[in-house]
């Protein structure tokens, strides 16, 4: 993360960045920063470490975490992640504007998977879909065909929230059934065998230019290639250079900022932590994604 944070190019101009070591613990780390003068926080990682930390800082600087769990709402905090709700919703709009009214859900036993499921099913009444609730085959190679046992008939879409094998293996199994996949950003995989397998699906995902444009010039400075959580931080700090360059580092200063354009899409923030996001719909064919339109969703 702190790789990230180097090449946002106003950062090292305008403020002196902090780094404390959470190994001791979260709370201490952000005792740490306090004291060295820190007047915003970014992080914590995990969610269960969020409301001890806003606690302890009390109000003493605004705290912009990494997690995505929509739990965290109301505490204090204000959350980084790209959350399932946002996926979800951009997607869904998406398919409704596509002309899609039955959409189906491959059910599955993880938290995301639930966080999605509450999601599309809240989104019911607003979108104005039938929300179809599709049990999860024992091999995915018979999804079509289970698919198409379902009463009222196979719907117009199947969403799959799953990454890599489980998403490609849900395309093959898809194949032929004239349903359209639908998915969510873990699902992007540029592998030459994913995306020919993938190929006219609908991914809800931030902008793969602006990423990628990222990725170049971290792979540039440090080496490797950055995950979603080196976005974050980045997105994070080139926030804090915004608000630093406008002298409102505090939580006045984030609420009224104007949308934030980030390599994890445009965000602003609302007062309960929550922020309206907007990403990219991607199209996936054998040459990589396009994208077809963008998405604002909470």
């Amino acid at each position: 993360m702190q790789r990230a944070v180097s090449l946002v190019p106003q950062l090292p101009k305008v403020a002196t960045t902090m780094v404390a070591d959470t190994n001791g613990g979260a709370v201490q780390a952000a005792r740490s920063l306090l004291k060295g003068g820190a007047r915003i926080m970014l992080g914590p990682l995990f969610a269960a470490d969020v409301r001890p930390v806003v606690a302890d800082v009390a109000g003493r600087a605004p705290v912009l975490t990494f997690s995505n769990d929509i739990a965290l709402y109301d505490s204090g905090a204000f959350l980084l992640g790209i959350t399932a709700s946002q996926s979800t919703t951009a997607i869904l709009r998406y398919g409704r504007q596509r002309g899609l009214r039955r959409i189906g859900l491959l059910m599955g036993p993880d938290g995301w998977n639930g966080q999605v499921a509450a999601a599309m099913t809240r989104l019911q009444g607003e979108l104005g879909f039938e929300m179809v609730p599709v049990a999860r085959p024992a091999d995915l190679a018979g999804l079509g065909i289970a698919l198409g046992r379902i009463a009222g008939g196979a719907p117009d879409a199947l969403l799959v929230p799953d990454a890599d094998a489980t998403f490609v293996a849900a395309a093959r199994g898809l194949a032929g059934s004239g349903v359209q996949l639908l998915g969510l950003m873990q699902s992007v995989d540029y592998a030459p065998a994913a995306l020919q397998a993938v190929a006219g699906a609908w991914i809800a995902a931030p902008d793969p230019a602006a990423f990628g444009a990222f990725a170049t010039a971290y792979q540039a400075q440090h080496g490797g290639t950055p995950g979603t959580i080196a976005a974050l931080a980045y997105d994070g700090a080139g926030i804090v250079a915004a608000l630093r360059a406008r002298g409102r580092i505090d939580r006045a200063g984030l609420l009224a900022m104007e949308a934030y354009r980030g390599v994890t899409g445009t965000m602003k923030f609302r007062s309960d932590g929550s922020c309206v996001r907007e990403l990219s719909i991607l199209v996936a064919g054998p040459d990589g994604y396009r994208v077809v339109a963008t998405s604002a969703s909470a």
